[in-house]
């Protein structure tokens, strides 16, 4: 099968995710039927589309004609085999468990046909775990979206195991096909490429939370003059649910020294979880946190993290998860707001001066993931 022969796509949960991508594809010019286990949430995936092609409207992104057109190819369902039926490519967007997502798949498995291309948006599971689940694993591949699905532009294509080539073709040209960014993930690895190059910064930061200093005020002043949310900021907006959450998978399947802090984890315990309860490292209560510039630390800066993410991108290149520097470089860039991706701005910062500020990090914090790799020092010596 070809992208082409895509007349039909199903999409199995209408969540911020589910109903993200749903309008993606409408607006794609994609017939799509979008699934959930309750009318209610189904109703409001429905309301939340609405709401994101209003937007579009009332900015002039979209004509009348053109929102009319996309709701007129929505169809919604709850039943499972009434959704997928007759679909030529599924997208599941349901809760990162992989027990849930196991016996979703092995459903799709039984109710799709047989040429159908089954895709999850996993952010962070085993594509080849969820795929063991169907007698099918080489029509099975991962498609991670990023939020809001609607206008952010990475698409992260994983193959599995047994994926086939046709397979993750078939979802590399849908995603191209609506105006997204696809990268190919050549090995199906925790994180993928943009969660896995993120994840030594959360570390760090849950590391010097333990430490007591600096406070997270006098570490993002240091970075709010440059970043549009400073990096303890930034981990209050999305959730320290979701930071803890994910340096736990990350402590289980990659290295014991994700494990997050006791003071990290002090925070979820307490209801702390940022912007969404109101306080977190910051208090929200009254709109975004004011942040003290004339607080900066001097001990850490944009280095530091670069030379985390560079050194964490090399391993990527190490393990076959991307074939190329290019390819990781093009996934951050897209994948959120930073204009360039790590190997371009290692070109201009120089190998050297990164390998300088990471061993700076080890000595603080002397822990595996932290320790240069093979390739930074060859780079760093070939400048």
């Amino acid at each position: 099968m070809k992208a082409e022969d895509v007349k039909k796509i199903a999409v199995i949960g209408a969540g911020d995710m589910g109903h993200g991508i749903t309008a993606a594809f409408l607006m794609g010019g994609f017939n799509v039927v979008m699934r959930d286990i309750e009318q209610e949430y189904v109703d409001k995936g429905v309301a939340g589309i609405k709401n994101s092609f209003g937007r579009f409207k009332d900015r002039g992104r979209m004509t009348e004609e053109a929102y009319s057109d996309a709701l007129s190819r929505l169809s919604t369902a709850v039943d499972l085999e009434e959704a997928v039926k007759d679909a030529d490519f599924v997208i599941e967007a349901i809760p990162e468990n992989l027990k849930l997502k196991q016996t979703v798949f092995a459903d799709l498995d039984k109710f799709a046909p047989d040429h159908a291309v089954l895709a999850t948006n996993t952010s962070n599971i085993s594509v080849t775990d969820i795929a063991s689940a169907t007698k099918r694993a080489d029509r099975v591949i991962g498609y991670h979206f990023f939020n809001p699905a609607v206008l952010m532009k990475l698409v992260e294509v994983i193959k599995g195991d047994e994926s086939s080539d046709e397979s993750v073709q078939v979802g590399y040209d849908l995603a191209e096909k609506i105006g997204k960014v696809p990268v190919t993930v050549q090995k199906d690895s925790p994180g993928f490429i943009y969660n896995r190059v993120n994840e030594p910064t959360l570390a760090l930061l849950s590391r010097i939370l333990e430490e007591g200093s600096p406070t997270p005020e006098e570490f993002d002043a240091a970075f709010k003059p440059i970043m549009p949310m400073a990096p303890f900021e930034l981990m209050d907006y999305v959730g320290i649910d979701i930071a803890v959450h994910g340096l736990d998978y990350f402590a289980e399947v990659v290295s014991k020294d994700y494990q997050p802090s006791a003071a990290l984890k002090s925070y979820l315990e307490a209801g702390n979880l940022g912007k969404k309860t109101g306080q977190g490292f910051y208090d929200w209560s009254g709109g975004r946190p004011q942040i003290d510039l004339s607080k900066a630390t001097s001990e850490y800066d944009p280095n530091h993290l670069i030379a985390l993410q560079v050194n964490e991108a090399t391993k990527l290149l190490e393990e076959g998860v991307a074939e190329t520097p290019d390819q990781i470089d093009l996934a951050m860039a897209n994948g959120g707001g930073a204009p360039i991706g790590p190997f371009a701005l290692a070109e201009g910062i120089g190998y050297q001066t990164l390998l300088e500020k990471l061993e700076e990090v080890h000595k603080k914090f002397p822990v595996d993931i932290f320790k240069a790799t093979k390739t930074l020092k060859e780079k760093a010596a070939e400048a």
